[in-house]
């Protein structure tokens, strides 16, 4: 009689399985888990019990990163670089002495600094 479980053994011995290879009734899942349940108004509980945290290792912010086999020691510096300006409400165009989104000198300043003098 014929087994599942012979056919996996063999053909699929070394191989991760995947929703294609077995039949219905196999879920994988992707390994997030449940935080929460779902009410009876289409809303979303969450559960802080089941929220995953994590513990930050104390003097991260001293951290000196070291490069094997080369020991050259790196701050750790932020991705993102402190020439960026802030992008949305008025304030950040305030604070240029700009009127706002749709000013001409703006839109002037802008273009000049993306596609150089003509």
């Amino acid at each position: 009689m014929f087994k599942p479980t012979q056919a996996l053994s063999r053909k699929f011995r070394k191989l991760r399985l995947t929703t294609k290879d077995i039949n219905k009734g196999f879920y994988k899942g992707t390994g997030t888990g449940n935080v929460g349940t779902h009410d009876k108004w289409g809303g979303f509980r969450i559960d802080y019990t089941k929220v995953r945290t994590y513990a930050v290792p104390p003097g991260l912010d001293t951290f000196k990163v070291r490069i094997f086999p080369v020991c050259f020691e790196w701050e750790l510096t932020p991705f993102v670089t402190e020439n960026v300006r802030p992008k949305s409400g008025m304030e950040s165009y305030k604070e240029y002495g700009v009127e706002g989104p749709r000013s001409p000198k703006l839109y002037l300043d802008r273009w000049k600094a993306e596609n150089g003098l003509d």
